[in-house]
């Protein structure tokens, strides 16, 4: 049983190393996310059904592909390269531990011997003499620099720099799984809705995006007031909406936002979307007496009451019913009254925005008309929360150290071999590198003039 999970282990370990699975990981994660800018992302379900019809609504939505990437399919897959990635590093780890955090190495020529970046010339001083004059200029080229004396009686410099630039490729992977690690958490703890809200009113939920749900705010919103600029073509050039955070009734915050400007409270953050017009809570009223032909206006608001003259009774007017409907029908935003004659039941009158005489149906002794409906604003904000951003900030910052250390810094080591030569020292000075090896016969140049120099 022992040898079975240790071969199950091994298996799996080396399955989740492989650079393959990278690979696929990688190709899949590009075409579902090419596939996610191809089909709209978290629109209404008419609008889906308008472009695939029932059927193609219905298959799309088994699939998630209507909210790709909070899919779980997608996730799993976000998951599985970040377990590849540490896996992967890891392996490369354990393999380079010794180099990437070992001591100084023992100083050794032979392992200059076929490097192909070298120079030499000759020096009138012995080499021991020499070697005072050239090891301070060596020490502040290399970090790390050792000396020993050679089977001749010479000097042998060992000098290395740049061994953290071998972390430059694992800064890269980390940063990678702060970035898919941060937008799983955000995916899983973090929301995206939308919320209209009237100037004067106050809300407290918003509608998800992905879902369609209501999520209930951990505070309210009241939009105090709205205003819009537009320029000389008609075009809205700025809209800004005053808005005010209460807790428990109780004024939190109170701020402008614009577009581009957004407020964040509570790692809530607050973005001005989008404006609109609704019909106000306030009507001018006409009563038109079907006996007499008499009109009489009059501008009301919810609870006002009117003595109709004439004897035609009482009209109060209840509310604004936003999206009414009429025996099954939608007739849009309308406002209610109760018609109280002076003798008789009282009756419930429906008085549409869109359809000013819509009360000639009733037939009664007098018809109710809406004259004008003064229009308000109302904002459309956008609310989300991510915690995952300052993880993904995290990986941005990290990727960015990472690609200069790998693609900018390189692991150079270099050798100096001072060896006796008629009175006098022959110097021979040669360096290697785990990359940029081009630019190596310059580096050992400029060193060597500098050495000569001494």
């Amino acid at each position: 049983m022992t040898a079975s999970r240790s071969s199950v282990g091994a298996a799996l370990r080396e399955g989740f190393a492989s650079i393959r699975l990278t690979i696929v990981l990688l190709l899949l994660l590009a075409g579902t996310s090419i596939l996610g800018t191809l089909i709209p992302q978290n629109e209404a379900p008419a609008t889906y059904r308008a472009l695939f019809g029932d059927t193609g609504y219905r298959f799309f939505r088994a699939l998630d592909l209507f909210d790709l990437y909070h899919s779980w399919w997608f996730q799993l897959l976000a998951l599985l390269l970040a377990v590849n990635l540490v896996v992967c590093s890891a392996e490369r780890v354990s393999r380079q531990w010794a180099l990437l955090t070992g001591k100084t190495p023992v100083p050794d020529p032979r392992r200059f011997e076929g490097a192909e970046a070298r120079a030499a010339f000759e020096d009138p001083r012995e080499p021991a003499a020499l070697l005072a004059a050239v090891e301070p200029l060596f020490r502040r080229r290399f970090r790390r620099v050792a000396v020993r004396e050679t089977q001749t009686g010479g000097r042998f410099l060992f000098g290395e720099s740049g061994r953290g630039s071998r972390w430059g490729v694992y800064a890269v992977h980390a940063s990678v799984l702060l970035l898919l690690v941060g937008g799983l958490i955000g995916s899983r703890f973090g929301f995206d809705g939308f919320v209209n809200i009237p100037e004067g009113e106050t809300v407290q939920t918003i509608q998800l995006r992905n879902t369609g749900e209501r999520l209930r705010l951990p505070f309210a919103i009241r939009c105090e007031s709205f205003s819009v600029r537009f320029y000389e073509t008609g075009a809205p050039s700025e809209f800004r909406s005053r808005l005010v955070l209460l807790e428990e009734g109780r004024e939190v915050l109170r701020r402008d936002i614009l577009v581009n400007d957004p407020l964040e409270y509570r790692g809530i953050t607050i973005y001005q979307s989008s404006y609109g017009t609704l019909p106000g809570r306030e009507v001018q009223l006409s009563f038109t007496s079907r006996e007499t032909g008499m009109v009489y206006t009059r501008g009301m608001k919810p609870g006002d009451e009117f003595e109709i003259p004439e004897g035609l009774g009482t009209f109060v007017l209840l509310d604004l019913r936003p999206n009414a409907s009429f025996r099954g029908s939608p007739v849009g935003d309308a406002f209610v009254g109760r018609l109280i004659p002076r003798e008789g039941e009282a009756v419930e009158v429906l008085l549409p925005v869109r359809f000013p005489t819509f009360d000639r149906m009733r037939r009664g002794e007098v018809v109710i008309a809406v004259e004008e409906v003064k229009q308000r604003h109302y904002t459309g904000l956008q609310v989300n929360r991510d915690p995952g951003v300052p993880v993904v900030y995290a990986g941005f910052v990290l990727m960015l150290v990472g690609c200069y250390v790998t693609f900018f810094r390189a692991h150079r080591q270099a050798g100096l071999r001072l060896e006796p030569h008629g009175g006098g020292s022959r110097v021979v000075l040669a360096m290697t590198a785990n990359k940029n090896r081009a630019a190596l016969p310059s580096a050992v140049e400029r060193l060597a003039r500098e050495l000569r120099r001494r």
